[in-house]
């Protein structure tokens, strides 16, 4: 099998302005390999803090089937992230749509798709039920793939805040549930993994990328707080305080929804199990939330 070096690749990321698409691009832009060339999928190549070496932004449209045509043109592996929104499905197919025609047909090798955990166990969230949908779109085009599905993103802490002028306050229906919250810096490793090794060990793989223990909201929030030496607190709100916060902020019902099914899982212990997929992949441990902690703490300040 030839080596990366010996053949140019080009890999195209969607999602690339939200925070795993950004770290993915930056993670392969740091290999600096002249021969990986990275297309980063955005709506407006206006006032996009997007900086690499060999990336180049495209224009398209996950509604705009003829602009995926062409973002798709010519890539050899894609990054497939679409947003949490009630057409994740149909945002995919039209991912796949493209991927599939006569004019690119042959040309992309590999899919890595972002899932979510327990994607294939929680038919009855709804945000777990789009994912497994997509999922299976992607296997019947008959495009090989990789699935990656993370757990609680340790990055989420840093806008769930309220702060004070001396105190960051953490309100979330999350009750004592412990959770397995995974940095997005190992998530984009492991993408960056699939996406760039030329070989077939990632094929058909899915892998379940959580951090290295479980805690509770409590817990982690007394880690922040010590290692930000900033005054923290977490206070357990009812669903119905959750929901009328979440619409103050512009939310829509559906998006409320599932933010809540979410909490309710985690709530009730469902996202506490540990696997050991990012460490098997990367060679390296995942992030604990105290290395999260120290490496953001001027975020808290």
């Amino acid at each position: 099998m030839a080596k990366l070096s010996e053949k140019k690749q080009t890999i195209l990321i969607t999602g690339a302005t939200g925070n795993i698409g950004k770290e993915v691009i930056k993670q392969l832009s740091s290999k600096a390999d002249p021969n990986i060339l990275v297309k980063a999928v955005v709506r407006s190549t206006e006032s996009i803090n997007i900086h690499g070496k060999n990336v180049e932004l495209i224009k398209a449209d996950y509604d705009k089937p003829q602009s995926l045509d062409i973002a798709l043109n010519g890539i050899d592996n894609l990054f497939l992230l679409t947003p949490t929104h009630p057409k994740l499905v149909e945002f995919t197919s039209n991912l796949v749509n493209a991927a599939t025609k006569e004019s690119t047909r042959g040309q992309i090798k590999h899919i890595v798709k972002l899932s979510h955990i327990r994607a294939d166990a929680d038919p009855k969230i709804e945000i777990t039920k789009l994912h497994r949908e997509a999922e299976k779109t992607i296997e019947e085009s008959g495009i090989p793939f990789t699935f990656l599905r993370p757990n609680f993103f340790m990055q989420n802490f840093l806008s769930y805040g309220q702060k004070t002028n001396d105190e960051v306050l953490f309100y979330l229906p999350a009750g004592d549930g412990k959770v397995s919250f995974v940095d997005v810096r190992d998530i984009a490793a492991v993408a960056v993994k699939a996406l760039a090794e030329n070989s077939d060990k990632h094929i058909g793989k899915i892998y379940n990328l959580t951090g290295p223990t479980s805690i509770t909201y409590s817990q982690a929030t007394e880690i922040l707080s010590k290692e930000s030496q900033k005054k923290m607190s977490y206070q357990n709100i009812s669903e119905d305080v959750a929901r009328e916060a979440m619409k103050k902020l512009g939310m829509t019902d559906w998006h409320i929804d599932c933010i809540i099914e979410l909490f309710n899982i985690s709530k009730a212990g469902y996202l506490s199990d540990i696997y050991p997929d990012v460490e098997e992949v990367t060679g390296k441990k995942p992030m604990s939330i105290l290395q999260f902690a120290r490496d953001y703490v001027d975020s808290f300040n």
